[in-house]
């Protein structure tokens, strides 16, 4: 038995996100289809992460158990042929045994890309959250470093179902968090030891309240130290929010 990792992208706008679900078009769901293609063999890749409904990946890492000999170069190729354009993956190798895509993951990195001009080109809208209204940039750029380090995540973390049922804390390690300009658009870019349900899309809803003048800087704090869900700001749309990267 060979255990595999890939390494794939996506534009997840016509997905229900990357779990399977029934009846639904999903990341996991297309690629184990592919894969069983090809090997003949029913498998469900893990990803190191459930993305949303709408998100992206630059850099989903996944992986499954297989008795298929078919050389990794060839299964992406292979695999690559059967995807659709809007999934394909950028690497294939085989791994030991005891490696895990989410398990063994020891940090992750998101994008969020906001894009600030006055009328957004449409092939550019299905990337971006389009944002054209006054907002104190540097005033969110003062933020961002508020939430590095390890805290209690809960006023960041959607309350529904989707939760994982071995998650028991709320706790997460953030290495990393700033926004930068790259053009037309304002980018935020975090790194962390995990991230709960919605929380990079959750923080951007928070740290807009801070460009718009609702919040100061400061208020990301005591947002943190609250622990409510309530007190933070809106869940920004999923079509800016982009798994960038993660390190094993």
């Amino acid at each position: 038995m060979r255990n595999i990792k890939l390494t794939l992208a996506y534009d997840g706008t016509d997905f229900a996100g990357w779990q399977v679900q029934p009846a639904s078009s999903t990341i996991q769901g297309t690629l184990a289809s592919a894969i069983g293609r090809i090997t003949g063999e029913k498998v469900l890749a893990q990803g190191s992460g459930r993305t949303d409904a709408g998100v992206h990946a630059l850099a989903q890492v996944a992986n499954f158990q297989t008795e298929s000999v078919i050389p990794e170069g060839n299964l992406l190729i292979a695999l690559n042929d059967i995807l659709p354009p809007s999934i394909q993956i950028l690497a294939a190798e085989e791994v030991a045994p005891d490696f895990h895509a989410r398990k063994s993951a020891r940090a992750k990195s998101y994008r969020y890309r906001i894009y600030r001009e006055a009328i957004c080109p449409p092939f550019r809208a299905r990337y971006v959250w389009h944002y054209p209204y006054p907002l104190n940039e540097q005033a969110m750029s003062e933020a961002a470093p508020r939430v590095e380090g390890k805290h209690d995540f809960t006023s960041f973390a959607a309350v529904d179902a989707e939760r994982d049922r071995e998650e028991i804390s709320n706790v997460r390690d953030v290495f990393s968090s700033q926004w930068g300009r790259e053009s037309s658009e304002l980018v935020y870019e975090v790194r962390g030891s995990g991230f709960l349900h919605h929380m990079v899309r959750n923080l951007v809803g928070t740290f807009l309240l801070v460009g718009k003048g609702t919040l100061k800087p400061p208020d990301v704090t005591a947002i943190i130290e609250a622990k409510k869900r309530s007190v933070a700001g809106a869940t920004a749309p999923a079509s800016g929010l982009y798994l960038a990267n993660v390190e094993y």
